[in-house]
């Protein structure tokens, strides 16, 4: 059985009866597991994760892309998350029975026909780039709904799918295809944004960092407090352990206590047991042969202050 995860991030995170009249059209799909679904006001975007058939999968996000049309209007939509279109990303990711080529294909196909269909410029990223320039997300984001007016017209800019022109309240989409993605934040005791800044850029590689990571501050005013925001693209050679002490070590220099960190969507239980060993090594514990997922979910909330987080948050829950 071939399952793909998808990630849809929409650019609403404030509106609960818009949020719920874009999900709509996902609760009512019988062939796609919605795992869940996460609104941030702050952000103003939601994360949702599917599992499901690949081409079962395209046809949902079809369907949601229509919703998104009718519902977002990036000209009048603002957040703390950078975005370049009404449904800002949607990346495709083997879980079972696909592999990474496969995926790519799948990501070239949504693209045409949202293209196609609705008239919104699509731009491939990450393993289903066409151009070095357009692997990483954040480079072809760069500039966002505004700026994308403009950029789209250059020649190095043309969509991989669709017209070199925005559509004019939808904005374009990223599709891809990519590894599993740890979307992780760390919460700082502090208001002022500028050591969430000075963090941010001792862990990201664009300024000699961790090589697999992608980070910045982000000042929260519903929970009055800063976050280190980042993406975690190869949990195996970073993980999260080395990540959530770095920043505790760098917060120190400006007396600042980390308080928390979340997970934004799913994570495998491997991320979460790799980092684990370390603690049990630092506390000179055995470390279980096997570990259930309750077990796993208590050692991350003792060990790596994870809040808001229980089973259904690893995807293993699902499988």
């Amino acid at each position: 059985m071939k399952i793909v995860e998808c990630v849809p991030n929409f650019s609403e995170g404030r509106d609960k009866e818009k949020i719920e009249r874009i999900m709509s059209v996902v609760k009512a799909d019988n062939n796609i597991k919605l795992v869940n679904y996460e609104s941030d006001a702050d952000y103003n975007r939601t994360v949702v994760t599917l599992l499901g058939d690949p081409d079962k999968m395209i046809d949902l996000i079809i369907k949601m892309t229509e919703v998104c049309l009718k519902e977002i209007d990036l000209n009048k939509q603002s957040g703390e998350h950078a975005r370049m279109g009404a449904i800002d990303v949607i990346p495709f990711i083997p879980i079972s029975g696909v592999n990474m080529k496969e995926c790519v294909s799948y990501s070239e196909i949504c693209a045409e026909r949202i293209a196609s269909t609705y008239e919104i410029p699509c731009f491939l990223y990450a393993e289903s780039a066409r151009f070095n320039d357009r692997v990483s997300l954040p480079s072809i984001r760069k500039g966002e709904f505004e700026g994308m007016k403009e950029k789209i017209q250059e020649p190095n800019w043309v969509p991989d799918f669709g017209k070199p022109e925005i559509h004019p309240t939808f904005g374009c989409i990223g599709v891809g295809a990519r590894d599993f993605l740890v979307a992780y934040n760390i919460d700082l005791e502090c208001k002022e944004g500028k050591p969430a800044k000075s963090i941010a850029r001792a862990i990201r590689k664009s300024s000699g960092g961790f090589t697999y990571v992608q980070a910045g501050p982000v000042y929260l005013e519903k929970r009055g407090h800063t976050q280190v925001t980042m993406n975690i693209l190869n949990y195996k050679k970073n993980p999260i352990y080395r990540i959530f002490e770095t920043v505790r070590m760098e917060a120190k220099r400006y007396d600042i206590n980390v308080t928390g960190a979340e997970i934004v969507g799913l994570i495998p239980k491997d991320a979460l047991v790799r980092s684990l060993k370390y603690y049990y090594a630092c506390n000179q514990l055995d470390f279980p042969k096997e570990m259930s997922l309750t077990e796993v979910v208590i050692d991350v909330k003792k060990y790596m202050l994870f809040r808001d987080f229980d089973e259904t948050k690893i995807i293993e829950n699902f499988l």
